[in-house]
């Protein structure tokens, strides 16, 4: 496992969320030294800033050009949860840069994690709130593009949905976009018919579950979704945007999850991949804010990758989110049928 960080996600500093802190990012770091105390090996990697045309293909240079004023400026917002300070144009850029380097690893055989901060699944194409300013996964996907990858899943299982990743690749063929997430909640997006358009029809794959899921529901959404649409999907490169938040003492969220459970989902996701003859996948931090489980989950995401382990779920078809998940989207799969 190859992780990919730098010192600039400390220095950004969201003055309206105070929870988005720059705590994160060592207590994240923390996590990956636990894994490598548990046996894992692990390479600790620097990255750069992401590159303008890897910016470009996915955030309008407008958008780019005002984030890099705001900083410049030395304070701004975009929304009101989310603020810039001098470093933030830094540490953004590098955390999409940390996304390229993580999939590169990944397209070479190596999986990956970028550890960095702010988060960036909230980041649309024009776009920054929920504390994202760039959309880190969204970037590494269209690395991954502009090298001839042609089919690549972006998995999410942040408490919040990724409406930013969703509208960019809504109405895109070849890119995947799954997500499980607490549903009624922020952003107020990500419901089960939200599924694509256009060429992208069917490749928009929303789970929204109850709060109070634990990991029996979200291994149902795993085994009743998420995996057999992967199967039939055959992505050659699968993305995960790594939130902790769904962990029961989130301060933010409402779910149940253990920092095991993250484990078991990375594993499953690590073992379909090496089945589908994929890229090992590539991991992007995402949200997590008590910073306890956030350093156990990352711990055990990195373990997980390395077991990958299938997780032998069985769907039963008694979990009324998932059965609803698979009714609109059985005219897309086959596999859900």
């Amino acid at each position: 496992m190859r992780v990919y960080s730098d010192p600039a996600s400390e220095r950004h500093v969201n003055h309206l969320a105070a929870v988005e802190s720059p705590r994160r990012f060592p207590a994240a770091l923390v996590g990956v030294e636990r894994a490598e105390r548990d046996g894992v090996p692990v390479e600790r990697l620097p990255c750069s800033p992401a590159d303008e045309d890897a910016l470009a293909r996915v955030h309008a240079p407008a958008y780019l050009d005002h984030l890099k004023n705001l900083s410049a400026q030395g304070a701004g917002y975009l929304s009101l949860d989310t603020a810039l300070n001098e470093h933030s144009w830094e540490a953004a850029s590098i955390a999409s840069g940390a996304a390229v380097a993580a999939v590169e690893s990944a397209l070479s055989g190596e999986a990956a994690f970028a550890v960095a901060r702010p988060p960036g699944h909230h980041a649309g194409r024009a776009t920054g709130m929920g504390f994202c300013l760039l959309n880190h996964a969204a970037v590494g996907a269209g690395h991954a593009r502009s090298h001839g990858v042609g089919r690549i899943a972006i998995l999410d299982w942040d408490v919040h949905h990724g409406n930013g990743t969703q509208d960019i690749f809504y109405e895109d063929g070849e890119v995947l976009y799954l997500s499980a997430h607490q549903s009624p909640f922020y952003p107020g997006t990500g419901w089960v018919d939200e599924v694509g358009e256009g060429e992208g029809t069917g490749l928009t794959v929303n789970v929204p579950l109850p709060a109070g899921s634990g990991e029996d529901v979200y291994a149902a959404v795993f085994a009743g979704v998420f995996l057999p649409v992967l199967r039939e999907f055959a992505p050659a490169l699968i993305l995960i945007s790594a939130g902790y938040d769904a962990h029961r003492a989130d301060p933010l969220g409402g779910m149940a999850l253990e920092a095991a459970s993250f484990g078991r989902f990375a594993a499953a996701l690590a073992s379909l991949a090496r089945e589908a003859g994929a890229a090992p996948p590539a991991l992007v931090l995402e949200g997590g804010y008590n910073l306890g489980a956030l350093t156990e989950g990352v711990a055990a995401t990195i373990r997980g990758i390395e077991e990958a382990r299938e997780a032998g779920w069985q769907y039963a078809g008694d979990v009324r989110s998932v059965e609803a998940a698979r009714k609109t989207l059985a005219p897309f799969w086959e596999s859900l049928r």
